[in-house]
């Protein structure tokens, strides 16, 4: 299902036209019952000077969790790169058949988790899923069976840091899943419609503050589009970069 927060750029096209019309339709139609006089001017001012102090809150409220979530997934794929490193120098406790056999399971799985990072449309995703778990059952069993047969605390540990590895895919993919909640957005959208609405309600002359009512729109665009850029795992410009993965790949090859 299209999620708009998952394309930065329609968000920054949608909220900066939507609120610019806002700001339009107060200074044009709202604007002809504003109260005149320099007190009502000045009333009407401390409003909206108090309503976009409450939107520049949120708004900052939200970067933060957008940029919490982001480092949340930055520090998994640091935590998965670990995973499977130990796994893999813990594998040669195994026989020497079966450490191999596990070692190239584990490169297979190290190439997947990087296609996963890598990946920047959904469309991608289910084959690289659906492979993903085939791994997984077959690295458990590479380490399962020489567990049961030789049930010692060496091959413990080694099936210890296979569960870690499996875990860590499971924390990264509910990092990913982890986003602003919608409400938030929500909250935003109507306190910047209110905002415009208002700002166009205490215009007096619509034509020389043509500039002035697209400011606030442009301004809101930009931070909309950097809240929803950091916040989307594959939309936009700013994305975690599977660096300790790769140079895990390179120092095993």
């Amino acid at each position: 299902m299209f999620n708009l927060t998952d394309s930065p750029q329609a968000v920054f096209a949608v909220s900066l036209v939507a609120l610019w019309l806002c700001a339009w339709v107060g200074a044009r139609f709202l604007g002809r019952f504003a109260p005149q006089g320099a007190e009502a001017h000045e009333d009407l001012s401390v409003v909206l000077a108090a309503s976009l102090t409450l939107l520049g809150l949120i708004i900052g409220f939200s970067f933060s969790m957008a940029i919490s979530r982001y480092d949340q997934r930055k520090n998994y794929e640091e935590a998965e790169a670990n995973a499977i490193g130990t796994e893999y120098v813990r594998t040669q406790f195994l026989a020497a058949p079966e450490a191999a056999r596990a070692q190239q399971l584990l490169r297979d799985y190290l190439d997947q988790r990087v296609l996963f990072y890598s990946a920047h449309e959904r469309g991608q995703l289910p084959p690289i899923d659906a492979r993903t778990g085939e791994l997984q059952n077959q690295l458990w069993a590479s380490v399962r069976v020489p567990a049961a047969a030789t049930p010692t605390p060496v091959m413990a540990l080694v099936v210890a840091g296979m569960n870690d590895v499996l875990n860590s895919q499971g924390y990264t993919q509910a990092a990913w899943w982890n986003r602003i909640p919608k409400a938030a957005w929500w909250l935003m959208v109507l306190i910047a419609i209110m905002c415009n609405l208002m700002l166009g309600y205490t215009a007096r002359h619509l034509r020389s503050r043509v500039v002035l009512l697209s400011v606030l729109p442009l301004v809101l665009g930009v931070a909309f589009f950097l809240i929803a850029d950091i916040d989307s795992p594959r939309g936009g410009i700013i994305h975690v970069a599977p660096q300790n993965l790769l140079a895990l790949r390179q120092s095993l090859r």
